[in-house]
C-alpha cells in the first residue's frame, strides 16, 4: 500500500496540464479584478514569473479572451503598463430555458453583460419541435463558445430529463435532441439550479440562501457556504413537490398535496379566478399560496439553518402579497424564529434567472479552461 500511494504522488505532471493550471489561473485574476491590471500585477498575485505571465497572457490575447487597453496607473517611476481586461467580444454563451408556457434565450459576453434576449410565450407540449423553435428563436445572434439549457425537472449528468412532470416529460435525452438541432454541445441543468447561481453571482451578498423558482411548477435552488448543492445525484431543490397538505388536490407528479397544487401560477390563478397573470387582480387574495410556500420553507429553513430566502420567478413582483402569510408560517414553524429572522427578498434578476445563469455556466466553463476553449479554435 505504501508503495502504491508513494507512487501516485510522485507521478509527472504533464506539461499540458501545468500550462491549463496557469492559463487558468492569469485569466481568473482578470477577471476578478475590478480595474485593468498589468501582466506584472498577475505575475506578483499568481507567483508566476513574469515571462510566463507574459507568454500566458499573449495566448489568452490570440486566442480572444483577453484585450490590452490604456495603461494602467501607477506611483512609481518607470512606463506605465498596458492594462488587462477580459475580451467583450471575445466569446460568447448561450442560455436558453424551456417551461410550460414560454420558452426564452439569451446571450452573454464574458463580462456577464446580456448581449440578446428573447421570451416567446408558448407550450412546448403542443409544439411538433421544441428544439427546432428554440434554433429559430436564436437565429441571427453572435456565433457562441457554447449552449446550456434550463428545465424545470430532474436532469442527470449526462443532460438526460429523467422527469418533468409539467412538461410531461420523462427519460427526454435534451441534451442530444438539442445539441444536434443547434450543430453544437448543450448542457442541460434544472432551471432553478441554474437561476441560483446566477443570483450568487449578481446580488454579490450572502453566500447561502435558498432560490426559490415560482412559475406553473416550484424548484428551489439550494447555495451552501457560496456552491450550490445538488444532492446525491443531482436532482435536489425538488421544493414544489414538497406535501403541505398531504391529503389535499392531486398533482401531476402522482402525490396529493404538493406545494405546486396551492401555490404554483396555476393555482394562484385558479384561485383568483383568472387566467393569466396579467389578468390578476391587485386585491387578488394570495394567503392560501403564502401560506402553502410559509409551511414548505419552514421546513426549508429548520433541516438547513438558512436565513436567507429569495424568491424568483412570479414570486418576486408577488412578494409583497405572498409575504404577510410566508412570514406567519415561518414564525409559526421555523424553531429558532425568535432568535433569528429570516430574510425575505426578491430576485435580482427576476424571470430572467434561468436562462441568465444557463448563459452564464458557458462562460464560467471558459473562465475555469480557457484550455480547452483555445484548443477548440
Amino acid at each position: 500500500m505504501t508503495a502504491r500511494i508513494q507512487a501516485a504522488s510522485t507521478a509527472p505532471v504533464r506539461q499540458s496540464s501545468v500550462r491549463a493550471h496557469n492559463l487558468a489561473l492569469a485569466l481568473q485574476t482578470v477577471a476578478t479584478s475590478e480595474n485593468p491590471i498589468s501582466r506584472a500585477f498577475v505575475a506578483a498575485a499568481t507567483g508566476l514569473t513574469r515571462a510566463t505571465v507574459s507568454a500566458l497572457v499573449d495566448d489568452l490575447i490570440s486566442g480572444g479572451l483577453l484585450v490590452e487597453g490604456d495603461p494602467v496607473t501607477r506611483t512609481g517611476a518607470g512606463r506605465p503598463a498596458a492594462g488587462l481586461t477580459l475580451a467583450p467580444d471575445g466569446a460568447f454563451g448561450l442560455g436558453l430555458e424551456i417551461n410550460v408556457d414560454y420558452l426564452a434565450a439569451c446571450v452573454v459576453d464574458l463580462t456577464g453583460a446580456v448581449r440578446f434576449r428573447v421570451v416567446s410565450p408558448s407550450d412546448p407540449r403542443q409544439l411538433g419541435s421544441w428544439a427546432t423553435t428554440l434554433a429559430r428563436l436564436t437565429r441571427g445572434i453572435p456565433s457562441v463558445a457554447g449552449a446550456a439549457l434550463a428545465v424545470p425537472g430532474l436532469v442527470s449528468a449526462d443532460g438526460i430529463v429523467r422527469v418533468a412532470p409539467n412538461l410531461g416529460w420523462q427519460d427526454v435525452d435534451a441534451a442530444s435532441i438539442l445539441g444536434e438541432t443547434l450543430g453544437m454541445p448543450v448542457a442541460v441543468d434544472n432551471e432553478a439550479n441554474l437561476a441560483a447561481l446566477s443570483e450568487l453571482r449578481a446580488a454579490g451578498g450572502r453566500p447561502t440562501f435558498a432560490y426559490i423558482s415560482g412559475e406553473i411548477g416550484i424548484g428551489a435552488g439550494l447555495v451552501l457556504e457560496g456552491a450550490l448543492y445538488r444532492g446525491v445525484r443531482g436532482w435536489s431543490g425538488e421544493i414544489g413537490h414538497l406535501p403541505v397538505h398531504p391529503d389535499g388536490r392531486a398533482c401531476r407528479c402522482g402525490a396529493r398535496g404538493c406545494l405546486e397544487q396551492y401555490a404554483g401560477q396555476e393555482a394562484i390563478l385558479r384561485t383568483a379566478g383568472v387566467t393569466t397573470l396579467a389578468d390578476l387582480p391587485d386585491r387578488a387574495d394570495l394567503s392560501e399560496a403564502g401560506t402553502a410556500l410559509g409551511i414548505a420553507l419552514a421546513g426549508v429553513v429548520n433541516l438547513l439553518d438558512l436565513d436567507t430566502i429569495v424568491l424568483g420567478g412570479i414570486y418576486g413582483p408577488l412578494l409583497p402579497r405572498l409575504r404577510p402569510g410566508i412570514e406567519q408560517e415561518l414564525r409559526r414553524r421555523v424553531l429558532t424564529a425568535s432568535l433569528a429572522p429570516i430574510a425575505l427578498r426578491a430576485s435580482v434578476l427576476g424571470a430572467d434567472a434561468a436562462m441568465r445563469g444557463a448563459a452564464e455556466s458557458v462562460i464560467r466553463a471558459i473562465l475555469e479552461d480557457p484550455a480547452s476553449f483555445l484548443g477548440g479554435r
